[in-house]
């Protein structure tokens, strides 16, 4: 075996070994790659000059030019700060409070606000806490399994990752890209790009069936088992739920939802405004969300600046369908003049927000909780591009694309060994180091063999959303644990995710027999 395979093995096991061990995985990524760079130059095995162009592979178009990455700190800022305005928090007490009386009610309240809060925020460790803390309790209470509620919370945080705006999603869309153009260069034929808006449109189908799987095992159990999920006990005294309350709680976040998901998948804008978008919508819903307790002067301005959204995007998508038509130049102009008064008043409205959020000293915990998260995954990216380029001086993707073109059972035994690789990997690692790490050595020859990158890549979305409920280190698991009562065991907590992982085994077992599921919305959304 030549010294550069030898290197290449030994690198990666080092890597994983280190992580394995504890250490912060931006750090080892880079570290490790760093130290058989250097031992790889002193063998005169590894050439120097390619060593010295990750400056501007850091600088260029591939981390810090990289236009797709923006819409990163954008839809973290805008779930954490919809975190912070306990937007989770009424979304529960309202589906509780209009399902509670169903055999399983609560359970199905749970995964429907899991659903709307994967939507709006994409936080699994904000999403597991916030429902143990509020859900669990009450759920416990009301005599539910504390397997089957556990399993419920912890699944239905994990929604995050593949229903879009997702950060996965986002990642995903820049490593499957890079090696879609890797695969083409490589094969001679046409460029292939996947945006972010394919990956958004691909998830949306495969996420919302995934939601239906999990209603249908709590139905299931419901009729099997009622004892395990029992109706919930409401008093005589409790008032029912006003107008103002569903809409507030409930059509405040949707329409947020609806503004991002609508302005990507309508064609109004791409990924990355449209990220601009949810973060200043996340922004009005917090501030009016806040002023209510406190009764601020300033709520009509905010309710005026969420109308004024609304209004901006319905003037321009109406713009944009009666372009080329000579006779609508008047009611063009007439749009323009609305969008600009109407932009006015969002602007405002935003300052109000955000004067709000200030006021109630939840603008700068927001604000550092956002940057933590978005430097995190901007120096894991450094660190793994680093080691994704080394790894290739020393011909390791040489080495992947060999082994997975030597597969029994074709390309379709390729696919089978990544995705058992992967989850297997996603027993011991986060979602972020096996994007970054494994997704640009895998997807390159797997693109080649002939797999769609759109489909390949939803497949690996649904199957990273697993590590999150593998024992023993799923981060959800782990946030569970955190926030549970004693009462509830960690064996209590691995066996009630249990069937939800067969869930999503099932959900990728579908979109792998039926590509139909993740190619044909992106195909619509194209044309």
């Amino acid at each position: 075996m030549e010294l550069e395979i030898i290197l290449a093995l030994l690198m990666f096991a080092s890597a994983i070994g280190a992580l394995l061990m504890g250490y912060p995985v931006a750090l080892t990524l880079g570290g490790t790659a760093l130290i058989y760079a250097l031992i790889g130059i002193g063998l005169g095995v590894f050439p120097e000059p390619m060593l010295r162009s990750l400056p501007s592979r850091i600088q260029g178009g591939s981390i810090m030019q990289n236009t797709t990455l923006i819409a990163v700190p954008l839809f973290v800022l805008m779930g954490v700060v919809l975190e912070r305005s306990h937007v989770a928090e009424d979304l529960l007490h309202i589906a509780s409070r209009m399902l509670g009386k169903l055999n399983g009610g609560l359970g199905y309240a749970v995964v429907l606000v899991g659903a709307l809060l994967a939507a709006s925020t994409g936080i699994v460790g904000a999403t597991v806490i916030t429902m143990s803390l509020i859900a669990l309790p009450s759920m416990l209470k009301q005599g539910y399994d504390p397997r089957l509620a556990s399993g419920t919370i912890a699944a239905s945080g994990t929604l995050g990752q593949i229903i879009p705006p997702s950060i996965v999603l986002i990642l995903l869309a820049d490593a499957v890209s890079n090696a879609a153009s890797q695969a083409s260069l490589s094969g001679g034929g046409k460029s292939l790009v996947v945006s972010v808006g394919d990956l958004f449109a691909g998830a949306l189908i495969p996420g919302l069936l995934l939601v239906g799987l999990y209603l249908a095992w709590i139905a299931f159990n419901a009729v099997t088992k009622p004892n395990r999920c029992p109706a919930v006990t409401v008093d005589d005294d409790t008032a029912p739920l006003t107008f103002k309350e569903v809409a507030f709680g409930f059509g405040a976040p949707l329409a947020l939802i609806f503004a991002v998901l609508g302005a990507i998948l309508g064609g109004i804008a791409p990924p990355t405004e449209a990220a601009a978008i949810g973060a200043a919508g996340a922004i009005l819903l917090a501030g009016l969300r806040l002023s209510r307790e406190t009764s601020s002067r300033l709520t009509p301005v905010i309710m005026a600046g969420l109308i004024s959204l609304i209004l901006v995007l319905v003037v321009r998508n109406t713009m944009d369908l009666r372009l080329g038509v000579e006779d609508m130049s008047a009611a063009n102009t007439a749009g323009v003049v609305v969008t600009l008064l109407a932009t006015l008043i969002f602007f405002a409205a935003i300052g109000a927000g955000l004067l709000v959020l200030r006021r109630m000293r939840q603008l700068m915990p927001a604000l550092k909780s956002a940057t933590h998260i978005t430097s995190m995954v901007f120096l894991i990216l450094i660190g793994a591009s680093l080691f994704s380029l080394v790894f290739r001086g020393f011909g390791g993707d040489d080495i992947v694309k060999d082994v997975l073109h030597a597969m029994p059972g074709g390309r379709w035994g390729a696919l089978l060994m990544t995705m058992i690789v992967m989850f297997v990997l996603g027993f011991f690692l986060d979602f972020i180091e096996i994007v970054f790490v494994v997704v640009p050595l895998v997807a390159p020859p797997l693109i080649l063999l002939g797999f769609d990158p759109v489909w390949l890549a939803i497949l690996m979305a649904l199957n990273l959303q697993t590590s999150f409920l593998t024992p023993p280190f799923g981060f959800a698991l782990f946030y569970l644990r955190g926030a549970a009562p004693p009462e509830v065991t960690t064996m209590q907590i691995w066996r009630g995710a249990i069937p939800f992982i067969m869930l999503q085994l099932i959900m990728i077992a579908l979109v792998a027999t039926l590509p139909g599921l993740a190619t044909w919305l992106p195909s619509l959304v194209a044309k």
